[in-house]
């Protein structure tokens, strides 16, 4: 239960900070509130790889503190129960969400990734002709200029000036006026002006024509059809970096192969920090004397080690990019505090403490 309201909780707060990344591309563009929510909500998968493992650490060390106030794991080993059948609830948890984290590292995460990245893409492209910048002069496809003064809150345009020169068969024009604002049809976007002046001039004649109107609807060109980009590795399901498709041009690019093997290796070590922060955690916590007035040295000793696991690996994956040795180290760095924490768990490891000390005792 602590575990999975600790998560919760972290979960909204990394929504509203990421969804504040794409508020004003979606603002600016005119796209739907729908369209928010969906790339909010794309972008939450990729940080349940570190917030799961933080809240697993966080509901560990509040369990097992509290129990160490009130008593129950002093009256607890009293029983015979040795510090690894006292983990063994942890451990137990700790299997499951990482069982739940190679699901999402390697299925739900690529998944959403890529489907964001498209859905930004389709925004981008859609509205591109609708991204007017303020006090400049913006070319909305070939041969039509927009300027605007201002912008309001609401998304009306102030102060328009447009000047069309798109059709070589008509005569240039450009329209001038107080407001307007841009909408889309299922014909194309538009832009919709009010109380204004259209000015027209004849090339054959060479006069000037003049139109004042209350409301006047000006066609935006259409958007360019969505380009087909080549997809990160971690856009990429385990399947698709394991099996590139036929028509990939990974399969012929030896750096591009070398990138796929290192993210496999990555999403199949990544999880595991889940269980490496467990063993290490209940390690600091479960072994030594207890007192029933706190254990903040070995609560910050646990939070500093995972600290230090979590930096290392980023630095060994980062090794692993660059060159092969990185790729053994990735497991290692896991298993071994794995090993080590089991242990010290263990009634072998009591034993190696206790000799220590009195071996320290007595020097």
């Amino acid at each position: 239960m602590a575990t999975g309201f600790i998560a919760v909780t972290l979960a909204a707060i990394v929504f509203l900070t990421q969804s504040l990344r794409f508020l004003e591309l979606v603002i600016e563009s005119g796209a739907s509130g729908a369209s928010f929510w969906l790339l909010a909500f794309l972008a939450l998968p990729r940080f349940l790889e570190i917030i799961l493992p933080i809240a697993l650490l966080a509901g560990i060390i509040f369990i097992y503190n509290r129990m160490t106030i009130d008593s129950e794991l002093v009256a607890i080993k009293a029983a015979g129960y040795s510090p690894l059948q006292l983990a063994r609830p942890a451990i137990m948890l700790a299997c499951v969400l990482t069982v739940m984290l190679w699901g999402i590292t390697m299925w739900a995460t690529p998944a959403s990734l890529s489907s964001m990245q498209h859905l930004r893409q389709v925004i981008k492209t859609q509205f591109s002709a609708l991204l007017f910048r303020e006090g400049v002069f913006n070319q909305a496809g070939n041969g039509l200029t927009v300027y605007m003064r201002a912008r309001t809150s609401e998304g009306e345009l102030r102060g328009l000036m447009i000047h069309d020169t798109r059709n070589p068969d008509v005569n240039p024009s450009t329209v001038t006026a107080k407001r307007g604002v841009i909408v889309a049809r299922p014909e194309g976007e538009q832009v919709l002006v009010f109380d204004g002046s259209r000015q027209e001039y004849d090339r054959k004649k060479g006069t000037l024509h003049r139109l004042n109107f209350e409301r006047y609807t000006i066609d935006l060109p259409a958007s360019d059809p969505v380009r087909t980009r080549w997809r990160e590795p971690e856009e990429r399901t385990i399947f698709e970096l394991i099996y590139p498709a036929p028509n990939d041009e990974a399969r012929a690019d030896p750096k591009a192969r070398y990138e796929f093997i290192v993210e496999i290796h990555r999403r199949i070590v990544a999880p595991l920090i889940a269980l490496a922060y467990t063993f290490m955690t209940c390690a600091c916590l479960l072994t030594g004397p207890l007192d029933r007035r706190g254990q903040g040295r070995k609560i910050a000793f646990a939070i500093a080690s995972a600290i230090t696991l979590q930096a290392l690996f980023l630095m060994v994956f980062s090794l692993a990019r660059e060159t092969v040795i990185g790729l053994p180290l990735m497991y290692f760095l896991i298993v071994a505090p794995c090993f080590m924490a089991v242990f010290f768990l263990s009634g072998y490891g009591e034993k190696f403490r206790r000799k220590i000390l009195y071996v320290g005792a007595n020097n």
